[in-house]
């Protein structure tokens, strides 16, 4: 449906009755033949609705709008379809009706980047697409507390995606045409909307198919390890014992030498460092688990493995011109939640990597035992405290033999 009363429009853009009517006698949606409003005005009801709860003066924008220097008309292409209206549906009424745990539907528009809902509050259409995914999870027992954790993951994950998708269309799209002689708000939003039809739906595309490449890669993982378990027990395979390991690899003074090079030049050094250990992990079986700071945390099936990407690592670090690194890792079992990893192991690994001298790569006895010693020598540094670390830890100092 695309033809909608003044008090439908209202309540699809989540404006009242009142505020709708002040955003038309400003002008704010142009001239109008009759009381009927389509997608393309609720999408441009809404974002005035969130440009005025950011602060910003109604009576402003529309006067601005009247000039010509910003313009809502980009909103009528259907590209746009991003900006979503609400339904008719509250969250109660949606748990009612689906017989799913209200809390799991309320988590959904926390997972989107927005505020925690109330129960009475209505769904929007984008988060009403999210619904088949909890009521197939869930059907397949999935606890609720995995569903919660999972829809969080992604959000998380999603929210880097678009940011960067965002600021490079602003900086290449928007500001580009911003730039042009004479340009108009007119002239800007189709250049966005231009930007938008080429390549908003192939975005979705390419999000989907790296999406599903991703889920072939730890699905097959999972297999490996569930077939070597099974043919373990049947007496028909014998592996050696090779707990996964975690790394980390801190930088020290990286923040504060990010700082000193500026905006640009710190966004390149991040893009470096990100490139070159997203590589090297890859190469050797592993990944990068998340940022901290100054540093980044692997996660390695191999421990073997793990020392050669952390060795080519650290190399690689000091050839592109960074601090030294300072690499620690431990091997053993690891809790793995919302695409993180916890447990002793993560945390033995933090401070092998904190005791690490600069440029050096640093492991546990788990390590030196798990690892084939045909490319690695291992230099004994003895049992050794660490801080917030139980007892003594025996470390080595790994090198390539």
């Amino acid at each position: 449906m695309s033809d909608y009363s003044r008090q439908q429009a209202a309540e699809r853009a989540d404006v009242s009755v009142d505020q709708l009517t002040q955003i038309l006698e400003l002008g704010m949606l142009g001239e109008r033949a009759d009381d009927r409003f389509t997608s393309g005005d609720i999408r441009k009801i809404g974002l005035v609705r969130d440009l005025t709860a950011a602060g910003l003066p109604l009576d402003a924008l529309a006067a601005e709008l009247k000039t010509g220097h910003i313009a809502l008309d980009f909103l009528d292409n259907p590209a746009f379809d991003m900006f979503s209206a609400l339904t008719n549906q509250t969250f109660e009424e949606l748990s009612a009706s689906k017989g799913i745990p209200i809390n799991l539907l309320l988590v959904i528009r926390e997972a989107i980047g927005s505020a925690l809902p109330s129960p009475t509050d209505r769904v929007g259409e984008n988060e009403l697409a999210v619904v088949p995914l909890i009521e197939g999870q869930l059907a397949s027992g999935y606890s609720p507390a995995a569903i919660e954790r999972g829809l969080r993951t992604m959000g998380d994950s999603l929210q880097r995606v678009t940011t960067a998708d965002a600021n490079d269309f602003r900086r290449f799209v928007i500001e580009a045409a911003a730039k042009q002689p004479g340009a108009t708000g007119a002239d800007i939003g189709a250049a966005g909307a231009r930007g938008t039809q080429l390549i908003a739906a192939a975005s979705d595309r390419a999000l989907v198919a790296i999406y599903h490449a991703q889920q072939a890669h730890n699905w097959t993982a999972g297999i490996i390890e569930g077939w070597e378990r099974d043919l373990a027990r049947a007496g028909l395979y014998s592996a050696m014992e090779r707990p996964p390991a975690v790394c980390f690899l801190d930088i020290t003074g990286y923040t504060r030498l990010t700082a000193e090079r500026g905006d640009e030049a710190a966004a390149e050094l991040a893009h470096d460092l990100a490139r070159l250990v997203q590589r090297t992990s890859v190469q050797y079986g592993g990944r990068a688990v998340k940022w901290l700071g100054d540093g980044v945390m692997f996660y390695f099936r191999d421990p073997g493995s793990g020392v050669m990407a952390a060795l080519d690592m650290a190399a690689g670090v000091t050839a592109a011109g960074l601090p030294p690194a300072h690499v620690g890792l431990h091997a053993g079992p690891v809790v793995m939640q919302g695409g993180d990893y916890y447990g002793q192991t993560v945390n033995i690994a933090s401070r092998i990597a904190g005791y690490a001298r600069p440029g050096e790569v640093v492991v546990s006895q788990v390590v030196v035992n798990s690892a084939e010693a045909s490319h690695l020598a291992f230099t004994d540094l003895g049992e050794t405290e660490l801080k917030g670390v139980a007892g003594t830890v025996h470390l080595y100092a790994a090198r390539r033999a």
